[in-house]
């Protein structure tokens, strides 16, 4: 029976979650959750997500990189060429699994029929962007958890969202 997997973004009210191959804001509160979230944890991510982030590989992270380049496997990095891929080798790890991204690596487990939990930050702006989080308020979410707050250029609000597999037979 598979995982539950967790999505870890932080985007604007209008979906941009990145700018070029940056984060279109810094919000060093959402960055602590993010490293102290995702520490010793399994996580699926696309190349730029990789590249750009310098702590990837600390903490005892896991990686598992989406991407059609096998020179970017290394200890602690493995490699798969699409997203079920990486699932299938993030199945075979102990933990949870987290999907860090991109863009269309969220499209494609979105799509998912199967069970999730997805650690949002809502940053309360409409922000200029190249890198979207896909449509997601259309699903059937349930709150598990909220929390508001702010810093000197920003609103925000930490949510965590469930959702369940309409296929009885998954379970978490």
């Amino acid at each position: 029976m598979p995982k539950m997997l967790n999505l870890m973004v932080a985007c604007a009210e209008n979906r941009v979650m990145g700018r070029g191959t940056r984060l279109p804001w810094r919000i060093p509160e959402d960055l602590k959750f993010f490293h102290n979230e995702t520490a010793g944890k399994t996580i699926i991510l696309g190349r730029i997500c990789y590249q750009t982030w310098p702590r990837a590989r600390e903490d005892g992270r896991r990686l598992i990189v989406i991407t059609s380049n096998p020179g970017l496997a290394r200890e602690g990095v493995q490699v798969a060429r699409s997203v079920p891929e990486a699932l299938a080798i993030a199945e075979t790890m102990p933990g949870e699994i987290y999907v860090n991204g991109g863009e269309r690596i969220f499209e494609e487990i979105l799509a998912l029929d199967r069970p999730m939990r997805l650690h949002l930050t809502l940053v309360h702006a409409e922000v200029p962007g190249d890198r979207y989080f896909p449509e997601w308020r259309h699903l059937k979410w349930r709150e598990t958890s909220r929390r508001e707050s702010s810093d000197a250029n920003f609103r925000f609000t930490f949510f965590t969202l469930e959702r369940e597999a309409s296929d009885p037979r998954i379970l978490t």
